[in-house]
């Protein structure tokens, strides 16, 4: 099975960049976008034989997550019951026969990190909801994270210390989720630098790859064993964040 997570930056604009000729290229069986920013009249219809399902912000124009998939599932979850966090439209979970597939795109803490204590209690909230799932089926994470969790995955380690995306909390919380049982799938099959998701627009830092690992695949423990591959699409254009592969056993 092939599951794709790609922060798009805006759907309808990443559509007249080419997005449905990269879904039809790819072929994956579930599509997992960030930050699409469409209303519910403005969400576009992407391919026929797909079932698809949203979680918008109240906000126009911010935010909201999208799964378009081939396989029918049992059950859609929108939101992690907290309307805090739920009014922003950040998660929207999809339970399959083997698994629940969570598909989320995490705060940014912002400059200044005016938003770092509202990101901290969302992640400690959306932790809990996951390992709640968790005790029915594993769990499978597909996500903008808006954290670089190690100096790996990042360009510029050093001069980013404690900036947003690479904080302290930030980055012990992404270490608790893994302690709390669950596997970045990247690094379990690249374990060198210079590999990253998301480049700013500006000074050709795509190009010079300049960049940051801030997008991810992450899953139960119980299904590491299943894991056939996971991988960054880094030549695909249309956002200034490029798609993530999974390739599981189901």
């Amino acid at each position: 099975m092939k599951l794709i997570s790609w922060n798009v930056n805006g759907i309808n604009a990443c559509i007249n960049k080419g997005l449905i000729g990269f879904m039809n290229k790819e072929n994956a069986e579930v599509y997992c976008f960030q930050e699409v920013k469409a209303t519910k009249e403005k969400m576009p219809k992407l391919l026929e034989n797909f079932h698809e399902f949203h979680a918008h912000a109240q906000r126009k124009g911010y935010s909201g997550v999208s799964v378009f998939s081939k396989i029918k599932p049992l059950s859609a979850i929108e939101g992690i019951g907290e309307e805090l966090f739920d009014t922003e439209g950040r998660v929207l979970t999809l339970e399959f026969e083997d698994f629940f597939l969570v598909n989320a795109y995490f705060p940014h803490s912002h400059r200044e990190l005016k938003r770092l204590d509202f990101k901290i209690k969302f992640n400690e909230k959306f932790l809990t909801f996951c390992k709640g799932l968790e005790r029915n089926k594993p769990v499978i994470i597909a996500s903008d994270f808006n954290v670089a969790h190690k100096e790996i995955d990042l360009a510029h380690p050093k001069t980013n210390q404690g900036n947003a995306g690479f904080t302290e909390e930030e980055r012990k919380w992404f270490d608790n989720l893994l302690m709390e049982g669950f596997v970045d799938t990247f690094r379990e099959f690249t374990k060198e630098a210079g590999h990253y998701s998301w480049w700013p627009y500006m000074n050709n830092l795509r190009e010079r790859n300049i960049g940051w690992r801030i997008d991810y695949f992450v899953v139960s423990n119980s299904l590491k064993d299943k894991l056939l591959d996971s991988r960054l699409l880094k030549d695909t254009l249309g956002s200034d964040h490029c798609p993530v592969s999974l390739e599981i056993d189901s």
